[in-house]
């Protein structure tokens, strides 16, 4: 299964690309929204494309293998991304986009943990080989800290009550599976509805999304990633490029949107003053679409 890109015509006409644009694509995923571009940049454009998932790279790398050497393939985290441009002699780009949101095959095909549907592994690394998995969190974090994470990164009503009862329930047994977490997540839900019932959540929001929003962002320090890699990206640009960023949630977009409006009529120029979203169309098709918000600017 192949992810849809959201806002795509949204992105092409901000961008504002030509037949020879450098474009470069921070987060390349499975390539949709970088097949589009090269499509509209033609034969003498060029794309970097960067991912920190091997997996995503190897399926970005079939998708695009009709386009040769027009494209650049980096496995990397975007918050490099300064070292990244210098080592493959990718200055003055033309646009930069920056998807912060993650695949369909990501979080359901990559046996990770990252999906509260099914059982795997609780790992939650992009890139799969270094740093704390999500496991580490669950079983070594004190309660205080689990707290922190679920209320900050995941806006959870129910933070205390989570965290209490992951302490607690791993004194029996570690946490190593994500269904280990859904079913504690679903029982706090249950003792606080006062019911023995499961929760439905069909047509509705699944009780563990915010559990596994909060650790999947703590696991890759992604927050931090996007405040590093936005100065990166401006310096990249030549004057008169574009950086387009989607987000997903209201985290990411808040530090989006307080670095634009900081640094407006300084080194940049905000091309749209609220966020584009997507159309009822769009939403429909793609209901993955629905939180996602496109902010774009100007390099001065």
């Amino acid at each position: 299964m192949r992810h849809v890109p959201v806002l795509l015509n949204e992105v092409l006409e901000g961008l504002n690309l030509s037949s020879n644009s450098k474009v470069i694509d921070c987060t390349l995923g499975d390539a949709g929204h970088s097949e589009a571009i090269l499509e509209k940049i033609g034969s003498k454009g060029k794309l970097l494309g960067i991912d920190a998932d091997p997996e995503s790279l190897l399926r970005a790398k079939n998708n695009l293998y009709r386009y040769g050497k027009q494209v650049i393939f980096v496995r990397d985290n975007f918050t490099n991304l300064k070292n990244i441009v210098v080592e493959n002699k990718f200055e003055n780009a033309t646009a930069i986009l920056m998807d912060l949101g993650w695949s369909t095959p990501q979080f359901k095909e990559r046996g990770r943990g990252f999906s509260f549907e099914g059982d795997e592994p609780l790992d939650m690394r992009y890139n799969g080989a270094t740093g704390e998995t999500a496991a580490d969190i669950l079983n070594d974090y004190s309660t205080a800290d689990l707290i922190q994470i679920f209320k900050y990164f995941g806006e959870e009503n129910l933070s205390v009550e989570i965290a209490k009862s992951i302490v607690a329930t791993r004194k029996e047994k570690p946490f190593v599976t994500s269904g280990q977490l859904v079913e504690t997540v679903l029982q706090v839900y249950r003792t606080k509805l006062k019911t023995d019932k499961q929760i439905p959540w069909v047509g509705g929001t699944h009780p563990a999304t915010k559990v596994f929003q909060a650790l999947r962002i703590a696991v890759n320090k992604e927050l931090e990633v996007v405040r590093q890699a936005l100065p990166q990206a401006i310096e990249a640009l030549e004057s008169g490029g574009r950086l387009a960023v989607i987000t997903f949630h209201s985290l990411e977009d808040r530090i989006v949107k307080q670095y634009f409006v900081k640094n407006n009529n300084r080194i940049l120029k905000i091309i749209n003053k609220k966020p584009i979203i997507a159309s009822d169309v769009e939403i429909n098709i793609n209901p993955s679409s629905r939180s996602a918000k496109l902010r774009i600017i100007e390099k001065i």
